[in-house]
């Protein structure tokens, strides 16, 4: 939990042993552990949300996405590419947020991601972030402008 966050409010924080029970009970529409870390998002919330009329935008790996998919045909999948992988390291040793083993471990994943990405809707190249940024905005909007 980072500060300022509460439970319930930002997130719901679970131990490892109550995020698995969960995980085993079929609880969560997605579902990772990346680095060592559980994320997820709760059916339930999902489902309450689209009940509610809501349009839900997630942010979230590859992975959890196309789980997202499976489950809610209907939802439509953004890809963020890098426009290389050069460009890409260089991002993310510049940010200075990871040590030298935490970037490898990262960068392992990276060939699943492209690969995985394949399979989304709509693929955006991230070469230039103004015109990135009006491209998702264009694809959302587009999908927000249709009856739900």
């Amino acid at each position: 939990m980072r500060t300022g966050e509460r439970d319930g409010r930002d997130y719901y924080f679970l131990n490892r042993e109550e995020f698995l029970r969960r995980v085993a009970a079929g609880e969560f529409v997605e579902w990772e552990q990346l680095y060592g870390n559980f994320y997820g998002t709760l059916k339930r919330e999902t489902e309450k949300a689209l009940r509610q009329g809501k349009r839900l935008l997630f942010d979230v790996d590859v992975k959890g996405a196309l789980s997202i998919k499976r489950q809610f045909p209907e939802a439509v999948l953004i890809f963020i590419a890098p426009p290389s992988l050069e460009i890409l390291q260089q991002r993310l040793r510049n940010r200075h947020t990871e040590d030298e083993a935490a970037l490898a471990r990262r960068l392992e994943r990276v060939p699943l991601e492209l690969e995985q990405g394949k399979e989304f809707d709509h693929r955006v190249v991230n070469d230039d972030l103004g015109r990135a940024i009006a491209e998702v905005e264009a694809i959302v909007q587009h999908y927000l402008s249709k009856p739900s």
